[in-house]
């Protein structure tokens, strides 16, 4: 399942309370996006201030100094996320799934979705699963949430797609214009004995033709570097990497 974090569009100073990890983990948590020194220090000062227990930053890879720095000031890193990116101006590639229907959620399917979230990402291995010091079912909880939120939040610029098996939902993929040129793939989950059978590559496809029926020239996705199986379909569909970022998370309170 590839992921996106809409953090990476904002500006590299800004530093905020996530006020939706704060309510789930029960502590001040805080995010930043992390490109430099200057930018580092202005994070762990913005959180002493704020009494901040956790700050999850986000580092570009080329910036091996600044990587470094935050090493030193006790930031330990949890996951590296990859972006891929597909030029939407020439022709897609064909969907030839059977059996399964692809196509936008309906109202009154939340629940359908939030259920399959709950199931795919059980145990799912992110950079909350990778600190130690968070409470697993409730990193569990996180991908679920932001399902629901997804799927809870549809407008021109943010929709759902769902795949139906004989009347069920057994998948989705929420999708966002981040601007005039560009759409991104945001979560996806597939439940769990209908992995394997081409879904995932359905949704990269489907989600590729509303994008550009939204007006974007590109679709960009994101996840894990060690989640080898999408990136392959992402590649065989036309992607190619184009950035980078280390996860770091550092605590400031036992």
């Amino acid at each position: 399942m590839g992921k996106r974090n809409g953090e990476m569009n904002k500006k590299d100073s800004q530093v905020m309370i996530s006020a939706i990890d704060t309510e789930r983990f029960g502590a001040t948590i805080a995010r930043a996006l992390v490109s430099s020194s200057d930018t580092l220090h202005e994070a762990i000062r913005f959180c002493e201030e704020n009494q901040v227990a956790m700050l999850i930053a986000r580092c570009p890879v080329d910036e091996t100094q600044t990587a470094q720095d935050m090493e030193e000031e006790e930031f330990r890193i949890m996951d590296t996320l990859v972006y891929y990116s597909s030029n939407l101006k020439g022709m897609f590639p064909p969907d030839v799934i059977e059996d399964i229907e692809i196509r936008l959620m309906r109202d009154g399917e939340e629940q359908q979705v939030q259920d399959v979230a709950g199931r795919a990402f059980r145990g799912y291995y992110g950079h909350y699963h990778a600190d130690r010091k968070l409470e697993k079912k409730k990193c569990d909880e996180g991908y679920v949430s932001w399902a629901t939120r997804s799927s809870c939040e549809r407008d021109d610029d943010h929709d759902v797609l769902v795949a139906v098996s004989e009347g069920t939902i057994v998948g989705f993929a929420t999708m966002r214009l981040n601007n005039s040129v560009e759409g991104e793939g945001v979560i996806f989950g597939v439940d769990l004995e209908y992995q394997g059978k081409g879904i995932y590559k359905s949704f990269i496809i489907k989600g590729m033709e509303w994008c550009k029926k939204a007006g974007a020239d590109r679709m960009i996705v994101s996840t894990q570097i060690n989640n080898i199986a999408v990136q392959k379909v992402w590649s065989r569909v036309g992607f190619e990497p184009t950035r980078a970022y280390y996860t770091f998370h550092r605590w400031f309170e036992g």
